[in-house]
């Protein structure tokens, strides 16, 4: 991790954070990972398979979690999994310039920031029909599956609260399927990277680690009673940092 702009020590300690927070509410964390490897000087070309390595392993122990708690269903998985899964293998084999890498990445963190920032209530329900659910379930898949291969956002920053929305599950059943889906769709697109994309992991170890401490503690506390939203307002700091960094960056290539 030679080319870090900060101390190895504390970006493992903020991953630790990161993990230990998203997980207990479904999530892989992803978009704080993607953010903070862009702001302190992660070649574009490795961002997205680290970030899709540590969703991987937060959420392998986040679903474990969840699953044994009894909060996932499969009739709610799966209508996500169905366009997701070969969108984030799309993704993922894409070779993209370095330019349009930025942007996308730029375009999707600004979407998280309007997520943590904006779109905060979900005591609302749409009222439509079960075609239209399963159809809106497709779409949504197929985006943040693209998202997760392309530039490593897992994508259930978004998924979590349209579960509740759309009336398909409680809390914890959208916070269940959320660990299952990012876990899903980083496992497809890690596979595509690694097979167009391949960079040396090793170095990233101390990460992986933090990442499965503190998605483990996470998970084991969201399962149960645990919702940090205060934490995961003061976590999106870290994004909204990163769409100024990216903003400045990208006109600066122009």
């Amino acid at each position: 991790m030679e080319e870090l702009l900060i101390s190895p020590y504390i970006l493992t300690a903020l991953f630790f954070t990161v993990a230990l927070v998203y997980s207990s509410v479904g999530l892989g964390g992803g978009s704080s990972y993607t953010a903070l490897l862009a702001i302190t000087g992660v070649s574009y070309a490795a961002i997205p398979t680290i970030s899709l390595t540590l969703n991987l392993f937060v959420t392998s122990v986040g679903s474990f979690n969840f699953i044994r708690r009894k909060h996932a269903r499969l009739g709610l998985i799966l209508p996500f999994f169905v366009s997701s899964v070969p969108m984030a293998y799309l993704g993922g084999s894409l070779k993209l310039p370095k330019g349009v890498f930025y942007w996308i990445l730029l375009i999707s963190l600004i979407f998280v920031a309007v997520r943590i920032y904006a779109w905060d209530n979900t005591s609302f329900t749409l009222n439509i029909g079960k075609t239209q659910k399963i159809l809106l379930s497709l779409v949504a898949g197929s985006v943040l599956g693209f998202v997760a291969g392309t530039v490593g956002i897992g994508g259930g920053i978004y998924l979590v609260p349209l579960i509740i929305i759309l009336g398909l599950g409680s809390a914890k059943e959208a916070a269940a399927c959320g660990a299952v889906f990012i876990w899903m769709n980083s496992l497809s697109g890690l596979i595509a990277r690694l097979q167009h994309h391949r960079i040396d992991l090793s170095a990233y170890l101390p990460l992986i680690a933090a990442v499965l401490i503190g998605g483990y503690l996470g998970s084991l506390a969201g399962s149960s009673k645990f919702t940090p939203r205060t934490m995961e307002k003061l976590l999106g700091g870290i994004v909204v940092i990163a769409v100024v960094f990216l903003t400045r960056r990208i006109f600066t290539f122009l």
